[in-house]
């Protein structure tokens, strides 16, 4: 076994079944073992962790929205991605919405990988976007490096990311089966929804606490569920 180049060591460092004094030993870029603390090979270099730092694995957030290009006046690579360091989450994952242009065709995410750039703190990945109309794209979006894909069976909040329809999904997930890869849903249907949102006197939706609550029936979600099993 090679020696390790680095030891990372605290009093306080999380393990899988104890938090207390260890060292990290890290060869060739990754972790190769966790030591007692004082167990620090001559020769390599040593980062003392401050008395009341946690050393601990960095963290994963696969659901973030960062914005870019587009609308980074809400969130951008450069804050979000400070901000997650700064968390110790190491690695964070762009939901394909909220860009403009989203992330729904392989220029979209070239846009994407363009806007970032040189602002991130930490490591970023991408999902793809499933809208009516790119069963097409997929596949280039998968070879470029998305993880995954998404999908709203609902309107999603911004018009240049539209729900798909069942029509939509009978196309999309044979190309998705395909390349084996991994479809996450916004599980509302609209019907329920719209039946739940009650209307004024004059057609106006109403605007009211009480009906902000039943706007999110429990049959918007069970429906959607039940869709997706079918398919």
């Amino acid at each position: 076994m090679h020696p390790p180049e680095l030891v990372i060591r605290g009093r306080r460092v999380v393990t899988e079944n104890s938090v207390g004094p260890a060292s990290v030993h890290v060869t060739r870029g990754y972790i190769s073992s966790i030591s007692i603390f004082e167990d620090v090979p001559s020769g390599c270099e040593l980062i003392e962790a401050e008395p009341d730092s946690i050393v601990m694995p960095g963290l994963v957030d696969t659901h973030v929205h960062l914005n870019e290009p587009g609308r980074t006046d809400w969130e951008g690579f450069a804050t979000a991605t400070r901000a997650a360091a700064a968390g110790g989450v190491t690695t964070i994952v762009d939901m394909p919405l909220n860009s403009i242009p989203a992330t729904t065709t392989l220029a979209g995410l070239r846009e994407k990988l363009e806007a970032a750039s040189g602002k991130c703190l930490v490591d970023v990945a991408f999902w793809g976007g499933v809208v009516p109309g790119n069963t097409g794209a997929l596949r280039k979006l998968w070879e470029a490096g998305v993880v995954g894909f998404k999908c709203f069976l609902v309107h999603s909040g911004v018009d240049e990311f539209p729900n798909v329809t069942e029509k939509d999904l009978r196309e999309a997930m044979p190309e998705l089966a395909r390349l084996g890869a991994t479809l996450i849903v916004h599980a509302e249907l609209p019907g329920p929804i719209e039946a739940a949102c009650g209307q004024t006197s004059d057609g106006k939706i109403e605007r009211t606490y009480d009906a902000f609550l039943r706007a999110r029936p429990r049959a918007a979600e069970n429906e959607a569920v039940e869709l997706m099993i079918r398919l």
